[in-house]
């Protein structure tokens, strides 16, 4: 890939096309992992690729709900493993919670390879320096998250196919779990389980935008950024009643008012 200058207005995105392209060409994504990345894509050039209010709003409520969380849990796909596997390795070493590759097109070598590139990650974010506000043994903690779904030995009730099999030291178990680029009818299934799901989805209108408990309306680097400081320096924050249908209206008006500006 030729080199990007700093001063290209859309630097990060042609990046993050880039990640998706040389993950699929190492068999890490599903044949659709650029149609879906591409969509998301297009609705983070309406929101103006910028974190808007409504999701700074939706980012500080989940990270309260993951803090109070008993059992809590990030899901991760192939595109966000591509995409923000550093970011995910953070916040469960903060979180002090497992990471669990669940797919839609499972195969053993996908996963495999997924857990793979987070192990690597893993090994990378253990050298970086101590994040401000962090308590504790970074090193040691980012070394103890624990990466899961090799090996299921769980069943999500209600939903077929192969995103069906989980852990159940991850997925399974836990009571709250973070999926970012989730689909809309395993969203539904969790919840019927009586689980808290904290989506991430740049697509306001999409079906687990609407299932979700809480909706973070946001490309999933900013919104891991984001999540993790306000874990690390923002404590005295309490969750709330959270209302999520008013947080998408919110963000469908934000851009329409991005075009009106």
């Amino acid at each position: 890939m030729a080199r990007i200058p700093d001063s290209h207005p859309r630097k990060k995105s042609l990046e993050s096309r880039q990640k998706i392209v040389d993950g699929s060409s190492m068999g890490l994504l599903a044949d659709s992992a650029m149609i879906a990345h591409g969509r998301g894509e297009a609705f983070d050039y309406l929101l103006g690729e910028r974190t808007t209010g409504s999701a700074r709003e939706a980012i500080r409520e989940s990270a309260a709900r993951l803090r109070n969380a008993r059992r809590p849990v990030i899901s991760v796909n192939g595109n966000t493993v591509v995409l923000a596997g550093d970011g995910a390795i953070r916040l469960a070493a903060v979180l002090g919670c497992p990471i669990e590759v669940n797919l839609y097109y499972r195969t053993p070598t996908r996963v495999n390879g997924l857990i793979s590139l987070l192990e690597e990650w893993r090994s990378k974010v253990s050298q970086e320096d101590v994040p401000d506000g962090f308590d504790g043994d970074w090193k040691e903690s980012v070394e103890g998250v624990s990466l899961l779904g090799e090996s299921p030995n769980f069943e999500i009730e209600g939903l077929e196919g192969p995103r069906s099999n989980c852990t159940l030291e991850g997925i399974g178990g836990a009571d709250t779990i973070l999926v970012p680029l989730e689909d809309g009818d395993r969203c539904e299934a969790l919840i019927s389980l009586g689980k808290e799901v904290l989506v991430v989805d740049l697509n306001p209108l999409s079906r687990s935008s609407r299932m979700a408990t809480v909706t973070i309306v946001d490309e999933v680097s900013r919104a891991f950024e984001g999540i993790l400081s306000h874990l690390l320096n923002d404590s005295d924050y309490m969750q709330t009643e959270w209302d999520n249908r008013k947080s998408l209206k919110e963000s469908l008006k934000e851009i329409g008012d991005h075009f009106s500006e």
